[in-house]
């Protein structure tokens, strides 16, 4: 048999910029889930579902000394659904992409759906080219003109981007629309070729725990129930066990099928239909399988994370967001932080348990300018996410945080941050287990007043703390008086919230004197302390601890 090597094409865009049809035209291989299978899509004429369809090239020049092995290039197209309602389902189907086709109706340009696909291909996936579609709708005298104008106007808007100076082709996927007379596309030899030109070789990794995003589950009578999808790692064989961890199932693979020929194995990329037998293919239309034990399930994690720069609102501590992990999107509420000093640690999948971090009122955007205006920039932003309910996803998987309920008819883009889960909660009873140990801080600071001066080197405070406070969890802080004194704190006095604090330099004559009783005598003079003095005041400034008030307070 002739070896084939897989890459996978994301075709995204606006609704009804003509993704489906650029699909066909490409296509000579469907697969179960392809062009809009599904009833509904047909009635309204949209896809609401990922559609998988595939072609066949001889392998390009470029790449048979990097792939000596394979005589043939499969390309599977993973048509993602461009309705706004639909973006959870965009986002579980840019993940396992190689390469991104961003389809654009040349008559209307960037709409806001464009633009959020654009954002998603940003962030997982490192090449795009652009089609420029329905060309056909353009009088012929003013076609070429357009094309020019689009593009230059593509260029500029892809300029700030990591797709700067990416690929454009112009096509008409199906002259005419729906009610053409089925002639051939035009420019689509053409965009193959620009295809196969900026066609890579991605790392395939057979090695790491077999994962596959099932996107489709049907039963084929006399044979069993078969999963079609994607593999994301790792690597599976006939006679393998997969678990299936929503459900707590395992099955044993009875055969496996690549667009219609049996394989013996799967690697990771590998766009495939698993077949096991007694399992009801309703109770899994999407979600994922692995090998038993690969998959957590989680009620909440740590997120390293960016903030979304075409996204316009402020994105708040304790806000809900949809959080897509994974291939899994619920509702959970956020709460950020950062860390100021150090080395950044983007690319680290490790969160450090040991260090300090500053809470965060809001996830601050990379460009604001902060550190022109004087204040300090994070060096790296965390999050931790509280799902509403749990949910199953890999180790170190993509997040994504959106406001998807925001009106689909805004001019505005819905996505909102976007990171990588560092550390997940397995343990239901995490905000007593796991949460103390993250070490995330407030900077308080509270002020009291001098009651007496105990002796030269100790003063009485008073106001500083309620009585109730656990003061012992101050005691080693500096405190500093309004006379100028620095001071630490030692321990409660009495019962009432007092506090003693001990001045190292010793006490200024001139507060002892003021708080030692009324007088000092100074020779054989007694002076009279003046009864219209300030009172002096005591101030502590610290780190409080969100997540385990009961540690031990900090200096700031």
């Amino acid at each position: 048999m002739m070896a084939t090597f897989n890459f996978n094409v994301g075709v995204l865009g606006h609704v009804d910029s003509g993704k489906t049809s650029l699909s066909k035209a490409l296509s000579t291989v469907e697969s179960t889930a392809s062009f809009d299978k599904n009833p509904q899509s047909r009635e309204r004429g949209i896809t609401l579902d990922l559609g998988f369809s595939s072609f066949s090239v001889d392998i390009p020049d470029h790449l048979k000394s990097s792939a000596p092995q394979c005589q043939k290039l499969q390309y599977t197209l993973v048509d993602c659904p461009g309705h706004a309602s639909l973006i959870r389902t965009i986002i579980g189907g840019a993940q396992i992409i190689d390469l991104m086709m961003l389809v654009v109706d040349i008559t209307k340009g960037m709409q806001t759906q464009t633009a959020e696909c654009l954002v998603i291909g940003e962030i997982t996936c490192d090449h795009m080219i652009v089609v420029l579609n329905k060309v056909d709708l353009v009088p012929q005298e003013k076609r070429q003109a357009q094309v020019d104008k689009m593009k230059k106007r593509m260029h500029k808007t892809l300029e700030s981007t990591k797709f700067r100076g990416c690929p454009i082709c112009a096509v008409a996927a199906r002259p005419g629309g729906p009610e053409g007379d089925g002639s051939e596309g035009l420019g689509v030899s053409e965009l193959i070729s620009v295809l196969s030109d900026n066609t890579y070789l991605p790392k395939r990794e057979s090695s790491g725990p077999f994962i596959f995003s099932v996107d489709h589950c049907f039963s084929i009578r006399g044979q069993g129930t078969v999963m079609t999808g994607t593999t994301l790692s790792g690597s599976l064989a006939v006679n393998d066990s997969i678990e299936i961890p929503s459900m707590k199932v395992t099955k044993k693979v009875k055969s496996i099928q690549m667009f219609r020929k049996p394989v013996e194995s799967i690697i990771q990329g590998d766009r495939a239909g698993i077949c096991v037998t007694q399992f009801d293919p309703k109770q899994l239309e999407r979600g994922l399988i692995c090998v038993p034990g690969a998959l957590p399930t989680i009620s909440g994690g740590i997120v390293c994370v960016e903030k979304i720069g075409y996204y316009k609102g402020t994105v708040n501590s304790k806000a809900k967001f949809h959080i897509t992990s994974g291939h899994e999107t619920v509702m959970g509420r956020v709460t950020f932080f950062g860390l100021y000093e150090g080395p950044s640690a983007e690319d680290s999948r490790e969160f450090d348990f040991n260090v300090d971090y500053v809470y965060q009122e809001q996830l601050i955007a990379k460009s604001t300018g902060a550190e022109e205006s004087g204040s300090k920039h994070p060096v790296q932003q965390y999050a931790v996410i509280e799902y509403e309910r749990p949910i199953t996803c890999p180790e170190h998987c993509l997040v994504i945080g959106s406001k998807l309920d925001t009106d689909i008819h805004a001019n505005m883009c819905r996505l909102a941050f976007h990171g990588r889960l560092l550390v997940g909660f397995k343990d239901t009873q995490y905000q007593q287990t796991i949460l103390p140990k993250v070490k995330v801080y407030k900077t308080k600071v509270r002020e009291g007043l001098v009651e007496r001066c105990n002796d030269e080197y100790t003063v009485i405070g008073k106001n500083l703390f309620k009585k109730e406070t656990n003061i012992q969890t101050f005691a080693g802080l500096k405190v500093a008086l309004s006379s100028g004194e620095q001071g630490v704190i030692e321990g409660s006095f009495g019962q009432s919230g007092k506090v003693k604090i001990r001045i190292p330099e010793g006490v200024k004559p001139e507060t002892y004197q003021r708080y030692s009783g009324g007088s000092k005598k100074k020779g054989s003079k007694t002076e009279e302390v003046p009864s219209d003095h300030q009172p002096i005041k005591i101030s502590l400034t610290f780190k409080r601890y969100m997540y385990d008030p009961e540690r031990k307070m900090k200096q700031t």
